[in-house]
């Protein structure tokens, strides 16, 4: 989820800890548990901060790692342990639960985006997205926006608010998985140019009913659509490039680290005066008749890298950033 959803499930959570009576009779350990349901909410995404050494590093291990199930621990065990050394006395059995559960809805709820994590390290470094949930989404931001609101102005009791807010979500996050199972099950047969071995995928928008489609077949094109009230449109077609070009990138560590995260990365290759333009673009995320989540290599004529991108750019400014026409 975003950064914003991630803030109010932590104070969502927060307002749930009320059921726990050590909690709701204690002023210290309230106080403790509001602080450690926040941070818990936001600790997996510290890796953010990995921005600050460049994007190949940061689109390699964001989401991996710091959401793995030793981080779910140590996590809980750091916030837990230095809010026990700011609030003396604390219950920390109880600290430490409500501290856990934030860490881990947190890793639970980013399981259900297209973006993925690596929830289930050490065992597999598999990056697992069940492209059930909107990066975003407004039901989930909202509903917990009003139980708030309710929480604040007193209209009714967090111990009531909180257990019917996440007793909705419950139902919410059941009927979006059923949903999206019933959707792709179905694609096949919506699409008039269904052939056996085609791999189709949905992908949620931010509208409920409305879901982007990515078809692959075994020649390695990828057919990109959408499904709107039950109708399924086809958009644009990408072919994945094979050149030498395309494989001599795949060296390079920009390209790597988005070949680690991306299982659907399409190359294409360019020819230029000075060598070769190789983009590598992940189909699943298409903006305005753009794949703007790319990794880019310039490279000479003997393969030799000039300059290189990986991030988030549109096709005119990546055009600047890689100064394409001064080679």
């Amino acid at each position: 989820m975003d950064t914003g959803t991630h803030l109010v499930i932590g104070f969502g959570l927060a307002g749930l800890s009320t059921v726990d009576p050590v909690v709701a009779s204690n002023s210290t350990a309230m106080t403790a548990v509001f602080i450690g349901t926040v941070l818990g909410s936001q600790a997996p995404d510290f890796d953010t901060l990995l921005r600050f050494r460049n994007n190949a590093v940061y689109i390699r291990n964001h989401r991996g790692i710091s959401h793995s199930l030793p981080f779910v621990a140590l996590w809980t065990l750091l916030i837990t342990g230095l809010l026990a050394l700011i609030f003396k006395g604390v219950p920390i059995l109880h600290l430490g639960l409500w501290v856990f559960i934030a860490v881990a809805f947190h890793v639970f709820t980013d399981l259900f985006n297209t973006y993925g994590t690596q929830a289930f390290r050490p065992f597999t470094d598999k990056w697992i997205s069940w492209n059930i949930i909107h990066i975003f989404d407004p039901f989930i931001f909202t509903a917990h926006l009003v139980a708030i609101f309710l929480w604040a102005v007193h209209l009714a009791e967090p111990s009531f608010i909180f257990p019917l807010l996440y007793g909705l979500i419950a139902v919410y996050y059941v009927w979006r998985t059923t949903a999206h199972y019933l959707v792709e099950k179905k694609l096949p047969l919506k699409d008039p140019d269904y052939r056996a071995g085609d791999k189709y995928m949905a992908i949620p928008t931010y509208n409920l009913y409305a879901w982007n489609v990515v078809k692959q077949n075994e020649d390695g094109l990828y057919t990109l659509g959408d499904l709107r009230s039950g109708k399924l449109r086809w958009i644009d077609r990408v072919k994945c490039d094979i050149h030498p070009a395309a494989d001599a990138s795949k060296n390079h560590k920009d390209i790597q680290a988005f070949l680690y995260f991306s299982g659907h990365a399409c190359a294409q290759v360019i020819e230029k005066p000075w060598g070769y333009e190789v983009r590598w673009s992940d189909v699943r995320y298409r903006h305005r008749k753009q794949y703007p989540f790319v990794a880019v290599l310039l490279m000479d004529h003997d393969y030799k890298p000039l300059d290189s991108y990986i991030g988030w750019l549109s096709d005119d400014r990546l055009q600047k950033r890689l100064r394409v026409d001064s080679y």
